[in-house]
């Protein structure tokens, strides 16, 4: 008996230590992380409640959230950021679906063509951005060709795309990088599953409309609806690429913020503080409306 309660305790502890031992080699990690985004978040938070003892202010109050949310500006920003975050997300995912269900097809240069659609993927976003005002600026490669070619009189008559208040530069900056990110999970997802189910819906006469929608699109939209939600919170949190290709005014939340966080003025770092904090409020209340909207969509 006693030998049996040994061997049961030694069991118990190898049990919890095997247990344990994953989250005890992640916890310096974690812990680090933590501690700065949880820090970084304390303090944004305390700023924009007023409490930046740096410039004399010692007191909490909502007044700058008061200030910000009753800003015209702010809702015109708002709407903006949310539409380019959604269009891009849209887009990207219907953009990357076509791509999928091409270069899932065995043709002459198809690994060829997969390599090319992979070359986005390492490309920073900066330099991605870079790339956009060489070819579709109104003194770019797009519009010098267009006019090589007799389409517009000067390269001057060639559309606005940059520096737009429609944010097309933006989007097609986000398209160019977020398409081939969605694409390569909704291809292996579709090179797991193989043809078979497909098969199957044709030889019950299904054509190709209904194969699409009834068989393939409930096997990848899993896939289709995570990368969607994290191309969406990057793009809606996103400062850099709006910053370099939209316009002064308006501008997005993202860079609203950054902008005011900057401003030597350091009256202005709490309405700075409280804008960011709204944008992380508004991106988590969408994605999780995005994310029942996607269990809704799978089921």
């Amino acid at each position: 008996m006693a030998r049996t309660t040994e061997l049961t305790d030694l069991a118990e502890r190898e049990s919890l230590r095997s247990r344990l031992k994953i989250p005890l080699m992640l916890a310096p990690a974690v812990g680090i992380v933590v501690l700065l985004f949880g820090g970084g978040i304390l303090v944004g938070l305390g700023q924009s409640l007023g409490y930046f003892p740096a410039i004399g202010l010692n007191e909490f109050t909502f007044e700058y959230y008061g200030s910000v949310l009753t800003d015209s500006n702010f809702l015109r920003s708002l709407w903006l950021t949310f539409r380019i975050a959604a269009t891009a997300t849209v887009l990207s995912s219907v953009l990357a679906v076509g791509f999928a269900l091409v270069l899932r097809q065995k043709f002459a240069g198809s690994r060829l063509a997969t390599f090319l659609f992979q070359i986005p993927l390492p490309v920073p976003h900066l330099v991605a951005a870079s790339g956009i005002i060489l070819l579709v600026t109104q003194s770019g490669l797009t519009a010098r060709l267009a006019y090589a070619l007799g389409i517009i009189d000067v390269p001057g008559d060639f559309p606005a795309m940059v520096f737009d208040e429609a944010g097309i530069a933006i989007i097609l900056t986000f398209l160019w990088k977020e398409v081939p990110f969605v694409g390569l999970v909704v291809l292996a997802v579709l090179q797991s599953v193989g043809p078979q189910y497909e098969e199957q819906a044709r030889t019950l006469g299904a054509n190709g409309r209904q194969r699409f929608f009834n068989v393939l699109l409930p096997l990848i939209m899993p896939g289709i609806m995570s990368t969607s939600i994290i191309i969406f919170a990057f793009t809606f949190a996103n400062y850099e690429i709006p910053l370099l290709l939209g316009t002064r005014f308006p501008s997005t939340l993202p860079v609203v913020a950054y902008r005011l966080y900057q401003d030597p003025d350091l009256a202005l770092r709490p309405e700075a503080m409280a804008i960011s904090i709204v944008l992380a409020i508004v991106a988590l209340l969408l994605l999780i409306a995005y994310r029942r909207l996607a269990r809704y969509a799978v089921r």
